[in-house]
């Protein structure tokens, strides 16, 4: 059985969409081992720069939502930004790096996909240590890395081309609604809204040999559209939750013949 034809026959692959979100504080080392014990397939988390040049897993620009503190990631060192409380008064947690969290992947079954954001002042300087890293930690093959810049995708494949890598839409572009991708991505990744508007899109991508990564989603509904579609992976902020509307077999099954803001409503969080 292809690749192609069992993503079109199976349950989705859940992923934790910034940990198990819904229940603890997004991005925290916390969450995402709540993940895993809700038997979560794979982990989603968003990536930044600080200012001395370490890789760090904050979704936001600023630190005002996530955490205790002011200011801007890229303006901040490491240890300026350690200071602070990226979890709740009840249940504190310190600041997540790349490197920690890879770590708690490594030798596991667990897929871990990484968003780079954009724009960013060091522009693809993040892609390019998102590259030297996985190089370091020689997790290549549990990695999927994303963007919705489709510079930020092509940078990173050019430096790391046996890596999978998705190219993240909040809108349909004309060339892409078609469900082509450009040569660097070899998922689609749309938000769960433009599918509950054009339900074809992810047989059309199928067809041209993408698999679909979708965020974000929670709702029942939203769940029982991407089982029905053949969505292959789906960020959800509650994986426990998500594999019980699902049902038990979540994860691909061989043939016969082988082979996220902190989840407390202080912002609405807008993207994948």
């Amino acid at each position: 059985m292809t690749d192609k034809l069992l993503s079109r026959t199976v349950q989705p692959s859940i992923v934790a969409h910034r940990g198990a979100s819904a229940h603890r504080a997004e991005h925290t080392l916390a969450a995402y081992e709540l993940a895993l014990e809700q038997g979560a397939d794979g982990l989603e988390c968003d990536i930044r720069l600080s200012r001395d040049g370490h890789i760090l897993c904050v979704h936001d620009r600023t630190l005002t939502r996530t955490s205790n503190g002011r200011g801007t990631v890229s303006a901040l060192t490491l240890d300026e930004l350690r200071k602070f409380n990226y979890g709740t008064a009840d249940e504190p947690a310190e600041l997540l790096t790349l490197d920690t969290l890879l770590e708690l992947v490594k030798g596991r079954s667990t897929e871990l996909f990484v968003e780079t954001k954009h724009p960013v002042r060091y522009r693809n300087e993040v892609e390019r240590k998102l590259a030297e890293t996985l190089k370091r930690h020689r997790v290549a093959d549990q990695i999927i890395m994303m963007s919705f810049s489709p510079t930020a995708v092509r940078v990173f494949k050019d430096s790391r081309p046996e890596i999978r890598t998705v190219l993240l839409l909040d809108r349909f572009r004309p060339r892409l609604r078609t469900g082509a991708l450009p040569p660097y991505a070899d998922y689609t990744g749309p938000g769960v809204h433009l599918l509950r508007d054009d339900r074809e899109y992810v047989a059309r991508s199928r067809e041209r040999g993408h698999d679909t990564y979708v965020w974000t989603v929670d709702d029942q509904a939203d769940v029982e559209l991407c089982r029905d579609l053949g969505v292959r992976y789906l960020a959800t902020n509650a994986p426990a939750n998500t594999r019980r509307l699902l049902g038990d077999n979540l994860t691909p099954e061989p043939d016969e013949g082988g082979p996220g803001g902190q989840a407390d409503g202080r912002e609405e969080r807008t993207d994948g």
